[in-house]
Formats: C-alpha cells, structure tokens, sequence
C-alpha cells in the first residue's frame, strides 16, 4: 500500500465540468479512493450557472473557476497543479479499477501519453460498434479522444503547448502534437463512458455529424467554424 501511495502522489486527475450539477457528485466519488491514495483531485468549473462547483467541493482537493472552454479548463487544471503525471477524465466518465497501476506501468514503461478503451453506456449494438471502431481507429491512427481518459507526463504536455485554445477538437489537436513524440500507450483496460451525447440527439446521426466536422478538420476548418456548425447541428 505504502508503495501504491508513493506512486500515486505523481498524478494529478483533472476534471473539466459545466453545469454537470445533477452527475458531478456521483462522478467524483467514484475517485475518493483515488484521493485516499494519494492522487490529487482538481476540478476545474467553466462557469457553471447549476451549483455544479458547489456540489464538487467537498470530493476534490481542490476546484478551481475559469470562463466556459474545455481545453482552457484543463489546461487550468494542469497550471495548479506540480504532479509529473496527468490524467484528464471527463465528469461522464467512469475508470476501470485498475486504471493507476495501469497507467503508471504505461508511463514509467517508457510511453509518453496514451489513453484507454473505451466502452459507451448504456450499450446497443450500434453503441458498443461506435466504441469498437473507436478504440481501433485510435490504435491505428494515434489519434485519440477525450472520452478514452487521455493521460500524460508533464513534460510531454508542456512540450506540445497543452491543449490548443480552440473550442473543438482540442482533444484530436494535442494527441496528433503528442503522435510526433512518439506513439501512444493503448490501455485495453476499458473506461466506460456515457452514451448521453449519442442518445441525445440520435447515435446515428451524431456519429455522421462528428466524422463531417472531423473530416473538415483534416482539411483545414477553423475550429470556431466547427464548433458554430455543431452546435446548429445539434
């Protein structure tokens, strides 16, 4: 345990949300055994008007407020912190039990990044095919999402500028910067994320809308272009 401990006190879990209010809580004790074991915990809270930062006080170490932007939010998250080894974790995001001893094996491996797999749920057979071709375009690709549980030395990610201030695909932003440093730490330990986003507005028709905008990306789309069309998209 001691040992666990000493190798947990080089994370740091970084947590962006914005009016998560009604899961913040849940989410965040699922990692007080994280924190017990010596993981720092930040939330960092883009100008949640729920009570969102509130209610995840007492289950992080610390929470820090910025204006509303993923990539500011964690890149925030990462200021605060002295860790060498950071992971962030979306607030609809679940580890898999073995996630520390994994990752640190991964980092200390000789990986500079690298993410998980991951599993959407609730699961239909169109969800856990989406999930599927993620975890094998990632593989394949290098190129990696924030729903698979990014993690990274401190190094790493001061060498590629953190995550770019941009409003969409930030997360496809840093991992093609971290690909030239070398490739990825592919977990086949599954994290498990929510199927919200799919469900919201219909799986089929948000997984055609991301490839369209990530298409667009490749070739060269604004980032505030992308994020304008998804948010009329959806």
């Amino acid at each position: 345990m001691s040992c666990q401990r000493t190798w947990a006190q080089r994370l740091a879990v970084i947590v962006p949300v914005r009016n998560e209010a009604s899961i913040v809580e849940p989410a965040l004790a699922r990692l007080q055994a994280l924190r017990a074991a010596g993981v720092e915990l930040l939330v960092v809270d883009g100008d949640s008007r729920d009570g969102s930062a509130e209610r995840a006080a007492p289950l992080a170490d610390r929470v820090l407020r910025t204006p509303a932007g993923r990539a500011l939010q964690m890149n925030a998250g990462a200021a605060a912190s002295t860790r060498p080894l950071l992971l962030f974790l979306h607030v609809d995001t679940e580890l898999p039990q073995a996630a520390l001893p994994a990752l640190l094996a991964a980092l200390d491996g000789g990986f500079d990044w690298g993410r998980f797999d991951v599993a959407i749920e609730p699961a239909t057979p169109l969800l856990r095919l989406v999930a599927t071709l993620m975890n094998l375009r990632s593989r394949a690709s290098a190129i990696c999402t924030g729903d698979q549980a990014l993690f990274m030395r401190r190094e790493a990610f001061d060498a590629v500028g953190g995550f770019p201030p941009q409003p969409l695909m930030e997360d496809i932003e840093i991992t093609r910067r971290l690909r030239r440093r070398g490739r990825p730490a592919c977990l086949r330990l599954r994290v498990r994320t929510s199927a919200r986003r799919w469900l919201r507005h219909g799986v089929l028709r948000t997984v055609l809308l991301m490839w369209w905008l990530r298409l667009r990306y490749a070739l060269g789309a604004e980032p505030a272009a992308l994020a304008r069309a998804y948010r009329e998209a959806r």
